[in-house]
């Protein structure tokens, strides 16, 4: 399939200046120059065309919001100047399997103020001595060749990646920072109010309900001394009347005697 079609294609009914992510691996590269691509991909921030017979990088457009650029398995061999021209803005650059021979067609990436990351594996320069040591002298804004840094260092999987979780980082700290949304207090607030309430609510029952153990009590107390004082009265009382039958007796027992004296008599 020809590029402008592929581009027709991946656009999927979207504007282009919709677009932020362009794949174009494997199509077909008319005279071995770029077509169907031009300036309205205003946002577009990453771009692959590996494997696609480009040997020119001349009718490239502007993009300056492009960060990654994949080139890949192509037929480059110079004219890397536009680069810095077109895609000011660069942070990766992937030229591996290319025609790239010597370290003066890799001179015109300095003007890359922003890449941070060049891949050129598969490439005749590669077999250059002490080639790794002339890239970073030739380049010293980047820091990571072929996937290691000077020390060999493996480079993250994807730059883009490690972007979105500072962002995400930023955001989380920037929550943080703002504190709880606004009303969150406030229900707090109310929610301890509530709480207070019904702590004194329940404390008022209970205090009502000890009351009344309490005057239950009390209660039970008196009609128990009220019944213990009527037992006591009719005690006394059986007391009383006992006396007063033994007294009576008594006198009829003495009347008793006194008449059987006269008779004697």
């Amino acid at each position: 399939m020809e590029m402008k079609k592929r581009i027709n294609l991946e656009l999927r009914d979207r504007a282009p200046e919709e677009v932020t992510e362009l794949v174009l691996d494997n199509c077909l590269c008319v005279n071995g120059e770029i077509e169907g691509l031009n300036d309205t991909f205003k946002k577009l921030e990453f771009l692959s065309m590996a494997n696609v017979e480009l040997s020119s990088l001349a009718r490239l457009p502007s993009l300056n919001k492009l960060r990654k650029l994949e080139l890949s398995d192509n037929i480059i061999s110079g004219g890397l100047e536009v680069l810095a021209e077109k895609c000011p803005n660069l942070t990766y650059l992937n030229l591996s399997g290319n025609k790239i021979k010597d370290l003066s067609t890799v001179e015109a990436l300095q003007n890359l103020k922003n890449l941070k990351s060049l891949d050129l594996f598969n490439c005749e320069i590669t077999n250059l001595e002490d080639y790794r040591e002339s890239i970073f002298e030739l380049l010293q804004q980047i820091t990571y060749l072929d996937g290691f840094d000077q020390e060999d260092n493996e480079a993250p999987d994807s730059e883009e990646e490690d972007d979105e979780d500072g962002d995400e980082d930023d955001e989380e700290e920037e929550e943080d920072e703002a504190g709880p949304p606004e009303g969150y207090e406030e229900e707090e607030e109310e929610e301890e109010e509530d709480e207070d309430e019904d702590e004194d609510e329940a404390g008022s029952e209970l205090e009502e309900g000890e009351e009344e153990v309490g005057l239950s009590y009390l209660m039970k107390e008196e009609i128990q001394d009220e019944e213990d004082d009527d037992d006591y009265v009719e005690e006394g009382e059986e007391e009383e009347e006992e006396e007063e039958e033994e007294g009576l007796r008594g006198e009829k027992r003495k009347r008793d005697a006194e008449d059987d004296g006269e008779e004697d008599d």
